[in-house]
């Protein structure tokens, strides 16, 4: 969504990034037309042309609390998700942790977030290596 080629530690990104059928929110709330307390997920990607919007929620807790934060993370924004089908006109709005423990133990659930992206599941692989 960006041309910007700089290094990885150099890129800051913009709160809003659009291109096309695209729609990606970083670090920012989301208004609803009610009250809910959790509005702020880590990411928010939509797309335009198929109506699905991805609630990203990026954890790294203790190897104990990985399973607890999964299931945190999906309940937390539920709501939001239920509230932005309704208010965007969405077909759907899916919640996706992204955890990965501090000590690099990766859940078997990482593999299954990654694919309901549209991602390779053995992304993460990558990811370390940077």
């Amino acid at each position: 969504m960006t041309e910007d080629k700089s290094s990885y530690y150099k890129y800051t990104p913009a709160n809003v990034l659009q291109k096309d059928n695209f729609k990606l929110y970083w670090n920012r709330s989301i208004l609803t037309d009610k009250t809910i307390p959790f509005n702020r997920p880590d990411i928010t990607f939509m797309n335009k042309k198929t109506k699905n919007t991805f609630l990203i929620d990026i954890a790294v807790p203790n190897t104990h609390n990985l399973a607890k934060t999964i299931t945190d993370k999906q309940n937390k924004y539920q709501e939001l998700a239920n509230e932005i089908c309704v208010m965007w006109k969405q077909n759907t709005a899916q919640v996706i942790p992204i955890v990965i423990s501090s000590t690099g133990v990766i859940p078997k659930s990482l593999s299954q977030s990654l694919k309901r992206l549209g991602l390779h599941p053995n992304t993460y692989i990558q990811c370390k290596n940077l």
